[in-house]
């Protein structure tokens, strides 16, 4: 069998060394990865940096695409199904992880505000793998939930779900977990929009660690200064890498899109594009599994210990002030982002 040629974004983390018995690889940064490097590759694997569209493909021979990414926004797919180029994402890689960032910020939110969550409304929008995840978190810290997806509530045909302008009532505070999608019967492109801002009663905190364009950030910028919102924390952002200083600067929370980037997440990621690509080319690997990393640590707390315990597994301060004071280096904080480990929460009471 002729081995294939695989391009790899040089930034996926557990991947190198893997695939070299078995095909030619060639890592590169993300801005690196041109319709020049990728002309004689057989098969990608990307991250979301990586725009997978006619221009970068058109001239290769690349017959599959695995991004290490629950979103594929960058791919298009339409072109690729022209092409017959076959393509895949991690999906649910990384639910985990945002959902401990979620945790994190709202323990951060109720230790600034000195209140507990116990009483308060959390509103989910988008309930797939991620907004699951962060049920179960919301369920631990005792708060009343209410879920949000349209295209589930038509598929699974139950009364699980609300409508957004109920969220928009009653909610202390609304996470976005939504593809982003601008068409189709449930686009997703400026979900959060003026009129949506305008809806809010509680003056709620509003978290997008979905995809930048979710929400609408001009829209967003003068309901927080109308104090229609209390507090804003954002992972994603609608010109990433060049984020709004502005709004940088007047958050609760800013990141640099890295709400995944648990290294148990990144781990799960790397190994779902190895499987993927091996089972598109017959490469042995399907069940391939980092070994770099050590179990989850299983920790058994009372809900009154969760909180602090969710700030001190993961101190979601520490990257926002780095995003900060140095904005111009989104991308770099991005790409060289620091271990973080997740841990399996066990609630006793």
């Amino acid at each position: 069998m002729t081995k294939p040629t695989i391009v790899i974004d040089a930034h996926i983390p557990f991947i190198k060394g893997v695939l070299e018995q078995v095909a030619y690889v060639h890592y590169y940064p993300a801005n690196e990865i041109t319709a020049d490097t990728v002309r004689h590759a057989d098969a990608l694997i990307v991250r979301t940096r990586t725009a997978c569209n006619e221009a970068l493909l058109a001239h290769s021979s690349v017959r599959f695409i695995a991004t290490a990414t629950i979103g594929f926004d960058h791919i298009d797919t339409e072109f690729c199904a022209t092409q017959g180029i076959a393509w895949t994402n991690a999906a649910g890689c990384n639910a985990s992880s945002v959902a401990q960032y979620i945790g994190s910020v709202l323990a951060f939110w109720a230790n600034k505000n000195k209140f507990t969550l116990a009483n308060k409304t959390l509103g989910i929008v988008g309930v797939g793998h991620v907004g699951t995840e962060v049920v179960h978190v919301a369920q631990l810290l005792g708060m009343r939930i209410l879920l949000n997806d349209p295209p589930r509530a038509q598929h699974d045909k139950t009364t699980d779900f609300v409508s957004l302008d109920l969220i928009a009532r009653e909610a202390d505070v609304i996470t976005f977990h939504t593809p982003l999608t601008t068409d189709g019967a449930y686009p997703t492109y400026n979900l959060a929009s003026a009129d949506f801002f305008d809806k809010l009663q509680r003056r709620p905190l509003i978290i997008n660690s979905a995809r930048g364009g979710v929400v609408d950030e001009s829209a967003l910028k003068i309901a927080l200064k109308q104090g229609k919102i209390s507090d804003v924390v954002l992972d994603c952002w609608e010109n990433e890498p060049d984020v709004d200083k502005d709004l940088l600067q007047i958050t609760l929370l800013s990141t640099p899109h890295i709400a995944g980037y648990s290294s148990d997440g990144k781990a799960k990621a790397t190994e779902m594009s190895v499987r993927a690509v091996s089972r598109f080319f017959g490469l042995g690997l399907d069940d391939y599994t980092v070994t770099e990393l050590s179990p989850k640590e299983i920790k058994c707390l009372t809900r009154h210990d969760l909180s602090q315990a969710l700030l001190a597994n993961y101190n979601i301060q520490a990257d926002s002030e780095q995003l900060r004071a140095n904005p111009e280096r989104f991308e770099a904080l991005r790409s060289h982002y620091p271990v973080r480990r997740e841990m399996d929460w066990r609630v006793t009471d």
